[in-house]
């Protein structure tokens, strides 16, 4: 029940924040007039306060004093840290209990029932619904003119188990999705039946709830209610936040000695912008800062100018382990047999999840491409990371992410896996693993770039886009076999790649060439010399790699500015100015200078009217580099020097 012991203090929602969402469910449930459809499905990601909002309108519901009748007949929480309530075992006769309660006229009727069968109580979970709630209502006779009761159920998806028994021992719960559509079809009998009762479900969004509830059987009589989507959760975190932080700063005021004025607009900005909208995470955040042995004004700076699990102080905050172990119940869901999957989708994750950022593009597209660079069967990733829906955005229809990665919810959780590489017992984070997987993919993507040939997959394009990104962040030193991919590079045409890089308008800002242009001709730190040793087993093929990087690049570019495919293709002269031209004026001794000048003058000869275009880019380009002087005479020079050829 929402005010039982168990849940002391109950989960209500701070006050002037959810006003919509409650709202919302009030005008569904209609109190003397019932709703055309009986069930309400309210659903959310982890940590968007579900349970508090239930909490709320039981409390709020119960406390009204214009009905001659308790609108709340019954309620059940689920929990999946409590044996007694992560199982439908005590669902039925819970309800039942309750009914006496809320609708004292049914009383008589379902004492008579356990007393004529008094095992009626361990039957099966169907036959206890038949004789404890339908045949009592029956009972009454005519039903039309009784009040209808609302029965709230919070966290279905937190009914993990399908009995009592051993079950509920097991390291994660293999009868999640068979128990929870169990439940599911128990409140459609009950509805069946035509009682007077609404059902108010709340959830995560599960793949397995979902699809029950939107088959035919239920989407009839079920309205559908998006949480995340009902009113202004932004604003009412920042109610929250703003309302929570006034009490600690007003408990601070009374402390002698603390004059100094806080918070500060500026810090609670921040404090906001960390939050993402998440109200879990400001409760947890608040919880931690709100601590009378310490300054929760440090408190709170440590969070805002560190990563989620930087520091030991975090770790050990009970708040955060708190999260923490939201986060692990979640990863326990996963059926062992699929936690392998899971482990290297979620590396591959941590390391991709930047590179989508502000793309628009859907995690499950991304997670398909990791797929076929991985070598897993098509939509294998999908499924592996199904019971992780509460914290990933797998819908191909969803776009609530936060802003720096189309997959995560809110990025405590990506920053919670980086920060733990133990998440449980059986499950290890190596996000290096994750990177040397996809560089392996991508390289082997690349192996079929040809110079003529189109780039039309999209697991293509991403390696073209994305392979060197991929080959800074990998560390041979960590890898088993670093050799395999100096050889896989070595045997890859990556003048066809630039080449493709720089016609194909589509790519992503040339990163693939941009990033191997970066320091091409300092010896000692480039992308692949970086400053530190390499493994005995590819030292040999440092010095033959480099060079093919550096001939690659020059080709790619006399290919380029060849007068004819520059007509048949076109180029971009601030992709030229950027990515090559700043770089080899630096490093005039080098042959390519000399190359570069020659085929920008051959160009020109054949296209004299593209000398005014490429000048008024530099120009314009070149007024960012007043801070670096030598660069940009380097520059200047260069462009007088092909003046003086092309006359």
């Amino acid at each position: 029940m929402h005010d039982s012991e168990e849940r002391y203090p109950p989960p209500l929602c701070h006050e002037g924040t959810r006003e919509v969402v409650i709202c919302r469910i009030e005008g569904w449930y209609g109190f003397e007039i019932p709703p055309e459809k009986k069930i309400m499905w309210v659903h959310a990601p982890a940590g968007y306060g579900k349970t508090a909002v239930a909490g709320t309108v039981s409390k709020k519901m119960e406390s009204r004093t214009d009905l001659d009748f308790n609108p709340v007949g019954a309620t059940f929480f689920f929990w999946r840290t409590s044996p007694e309530r992560n199982s439908p075992a005590r669902f039925i006769i819970t309800l039942a209990y309750q009914f006496t309660i809320s609708i004292p006229e049914l009383a008589p009727h379902i004492e008579a029932a356990v007393k004529r069968n008094p095992m009626v109580l361990n039957k099966a979970l169907e036959v206890q619904l038949t004789k404890l709630i339908v045949e009592p209502f029956k009972s009454l006779g005519e039903l039309d003119d009784m009040p209808h009761r609302l029965v709230i159920i919070d966290g279905l998806d937190e009914c993990i188990n399908s009995d009592q028994q051993s079950r509920v021992e097991k390291q994660y719960a293999e009868d999640q999705e068979r128990v929870q559509v169990r439940v599911l079809e128990l409140i459609r009998t009950l509805h069946s039946h035509n009682l007077p009762l609404c059902f108010l479900i709340l959830s995560r969004s599960e793949p397995w709830i979902k699809g029950h509830i939107e088959s035919r059987s239920f989407q009839p009589i079920t309205e559908t209610l998006d949480l995340y989507q009902v009113g202004d959760h932004l604003e009412d975190v920042e109610k929250f936040v703003r309302d929570e932080l006034a009490r600690i700063a007003e408990r601070l005021d009374a402390q002698p000695g603390d004059d100094e004025e806080w918070p500060g607009e500026d810090t609670v900005r921040d404090f906001l912008q960390r939050t993402g909208g998440h109200m879990l995470y400001a409760a947890t955040v608040i919880r931690h800062i709100d601590d009378p042995y310490d300054d929760p004004r440090q408190r709170l700076q440590d969070i805002l100018e560190s990563r989620f699990n930087s520091s030991p102080h975090l770790a050990h905050s009970t708040p955060f382990s708190s999260l923490h172990e939201l986060y692990r119940q979640i990863l326990r869901s996963c059926p062992q047999a699929n936690r392998p999957v899971m482990v290297g989708v979620l590396e591959e994750i941590l390391m991709v999840r930047y590179y989508w950022s502000g793309s628009g593009f859907k995690a499950h597209s991304a997670i398909n491409i990791l797929d076929r660079l991985c070598g897993r069967a098509p939509g294998r990733g999908i499924k592996a990371l199904r019971p992780l829906h509460a914290l990933i955005c797998l819908s191909g229809n969803d776009d609530r992410s936060s802003s720096d990665s189309p997959f995560f919810y809110h990025s405590s959780f990506a920053e919670f896996l980086e920060g733990q590489s133990q998440l449980l017992p059986d499950v290890t984070i190596n996000v290096q693993k994750g990177v040397s997987r996809l560089l392996a993919g991508c390289l082997k993507a690349l192996s079929a770039i040809t110079m003529d040939g189109q780039v039309c997959e999209e697991h293509v394009q991403f390696s073209l886009d994305f392979w060197s990104l991929l080959w800074r962040r990998w560390d041979p030193i960590a890898d088993a076999d670093p050799s395999s991919h100096f050889k896989a590079l070595l045997a890859t045409d990556l003048t066809a790649c630039f080449v493709q890089n720089v016609m194909d308008r589509g790519t992503r800002l040339y990163t693939g060439l941009r990033f191997c242009l970066s320091n091409l001709y300092r010896p000692n730190h480039n992308l692949i010399v970086r400053g530190e040793p390499f493994p005995v087993c590819i030292t040999p093929l440092v010095e033959d790699l480099l060079s093919h990087l550096r001939s690659s690049v020059e080709a790619c570019f006399r290919h380029v500015l060849d007068p004819e495919c520059f007509t048949r293709h076109g180029t971009n002269f601030d992709m030229l100015f950027h990515g090559y031209m700043i770089r080899i004026s630096v490093h005039r001794p080098v042959p390519a200078f000399d190359n570069l000048v020659q085929a920008l003058r051959g160009l020109l000869e054949k296209r004299a009217d593209l000398f005014k275009s490429l000048e008024e880019s530099i120009k314009v380009e070149v007024e960012d580099l007043d801070y670096l002087a030598d660069t940009k005479c380097a520059v200047m020079d260069t462009l007088k020097l092909v003046r003086q050829d092309a006359k």
